[in-house]
């Protein structure tokens, strides 16, 4: 056992692997591919009758072969598995894999194992299961519930399955902080890293809430478009003067975390450098955040200054705006009092969420994963169906439409919660 001497104050953390599970399809390059050039993942949903739900549109995940950009979960599950797992610990599953698989680690030892680690979290976790669970209670009675319905549906067992299936015997934890969660999740597994806690941390997000109970629930809230059940495509419009609520996405990203004195030393790849996190909350409403910003601009600007560097260093931010009324303009407030000139003078902002929907507890490590391919290909992803922004933001280059090509060395990526819940990220890029 190490003692506490022998505990590093701080090590640096590289990301090393990279695993999408998105309505833009699966994997790293698919992904990125559509969302340069525009293309959404929002669509008509087909999966459940939705003619008495006032929203009738998600972002869900495509079904096909990896190979090309789809999900058949026969690829990453035995059938045995899939039986004990509600969708979104599956779509955790093939996130990790991939992330695994490219960071080319599978340990093979038990010292390896016992410092490799996984950090996966929910929103929500089962819905989908739960919901039809009650159902099958309610009309059959209790034979009807199967022996793995408690485990399939729990937050944390995405985390366990993935540590189960590839044999990992470091830390395996979960966090549910509504849609900051899988923001979370990097964040606190680089803590783990920094600390000594392990060398490798697998950690992300996952979320597969899209079902009658999810879109009913979030309808009655106010919270989801109703009024482009016609016009999938032009739903999630962050920002734009005729946003009128979120729309739904389901999936997963993953991450492989690393020391990254460890990641040199057996020549990984490094896709980016995790420098700053930085968490707050508003103590304030169930659902609102604070109207003047206050609790995102204290998340960045610890993110921010955990990195070690200046508010004008940051070349770009991938937003939460998630297409709400009063949401999307706070954080622009938030922004503005972060950055000051410089959110005019260099910065761009975009939200990826017209191209994926919101995946709530999974949409913070999805988000991160955009922002570190923004990093490798120097191309900011656009805001899709921003036609008309806030005209008190109007300076502020929000990526309407259309990707762009420019400079980014420092990144940050934003993800708030239910609860006043807040999480920012700082990427660096390797040199």
């Amino acid at each position: 056992m190490r003692t506490r001497a022998e505990h590093p104050a701080r090590r640096r953390v590289a990301i090393t692997g990279l695993g999408l599970v998105t309505p833009l399809g699966v994997g790293i390059e698919p992904v990125w591919s559509r969302l340069v050039a525009g293309e959404t993942g929002i669509g008509v949903i087909g999966r459940f009758d939705t003619a008495d739900l006032p929203c009738r549109i998600a972002g869900l995940v495509p079904q096909g072969r990896y190979a090309d950009g789809g999900f058949d979960e026969r690829e990453w599950l035995p059938a045995k598995d899939s039986r004990k797992m509600d969708r979104f610990a599956k779509y955790a599953m093939a996130a990790a894999t991939q992330a695994l698989d490219d960071a080319g680690w599978q340990p093979d030892t038990d010292a390896q194992r016992e410092r490799t680690g996984v950090l996966i979290g929910s929103g929500i976790g089962g819905l989908p299961g739960i919901a039809e669970a009650a159902l099958a209670l309610q009309a059959k009675g209790p034979r009807a519930i199967s022996p793995f319905f408690i485990p399939s549906n729990l937050v944390n067992l995405a985390a366990g399955h993935v540590a189960i299936r590839h044999g990992l015997r470091g830390p395996t934890h979960a966090v549910a902080t509504a849609c900051a969660s899988g923001a979370h999740a990097l964040g606190d597994a680089a803590r783990m890293i920094m600390l000594g806690d392990a060398d490798v941390m697998v950690a992300g997000g996952a979320e597969a809430a899209v079902c009658r109970l999810g879109i009913a629930g979030f309808c009655a809230a106010r919270a989801l478009s109703t009024s482009f059940n016609d016009e999938p495509h032009a739903a999630s419009r962050p920002w734009d003067a005729r946003r009128d609520g979120f729309v739904m996405g389901e999936g997963s990203g993953i991450v492989v975390l690393e020391d990254y004195e460890h990641a040199l030393r057996r020549g990984a790849r490094i896709h980016a450098e995790l420098i700053g996190y930085g968490l707050s909350g508003d103590g304030h409403h169930i659902a609102a955040p604070r109207a003047d910003g206050d609790g995102a601009a204290r998340a960045m600007s610890m993110a921010i200054e955990r990195a070690g560097i200046e508010p004008a260093a940051i070349d770009y931010v991938n937003a939460h705006a998630t297409s709400t009324h009063a949401g999307d303009e706070i954080e622009l407030q938030a922004i503005t009092r972060v950055f000051g000139a410089h959110a005019t003078q260099g910065l761009s902002v975009s939200s990826t969420k017209g191209a994926t929907g919101h995946l709530l507890g999974a949409a913070g490590s999805v988000e991160a994963i955009i922002t570190i391919l923004a990093m490798r290909a120097q191309t900011a992803p656009p805001t899709l169906n921003l036609h008309e922004p806030p005209q008190q933001y109007s300076d502020i280059d929000l990526v309407a439409r259309s990707a762009r090509s420019r400079p980014i060395r420092f990144a940050l990526s934003n993800s708030f919660g239910f609860g006043g819940t807040n999480a920012a990220l700082v990427f660096a890029r390797p040199l």
